[in-house]
């Protein structure tokens, strides 16, 4: 679960055991946490982040989609590959 972007404080990763899902990414900060699916970019699970809190995380996420969707093929094909 290696972190792959750190914005604000917000922690973003993949979990390997989840590539096989549509493109997602988990978001952590303190103790919080919540899942975003990255085509169309909506919340899959909020966790216990506040709504202000969320839109942020999702604007986070649509200025930084490129990485991320680049990230998860990444992750993708080194699992394919092994």
């Amino acid at each position: 679960m290696p972190v792959i972007l750190r914005v604000k404080g917000y922690r973003f990763w993949f979990y390997e055991t989840d590539l096989d899902e549509p493109a997602h990414v988990h978001v952590g900060k303190e103790d919080q946490d919540a899942k975003y699916w990255l085509d169309p970019v909506t919340v899959a699970q909020a966790g216990r982040f506040r709504p202000v809190d969320l839109r942020e995380i999702e604007h986070i996420i649509k200025d930084n989609l490129d990485f991320l969707l680049r990230a998860w093929e990444k992750e993708q094909n080194k699992r394919a590959h092994g």
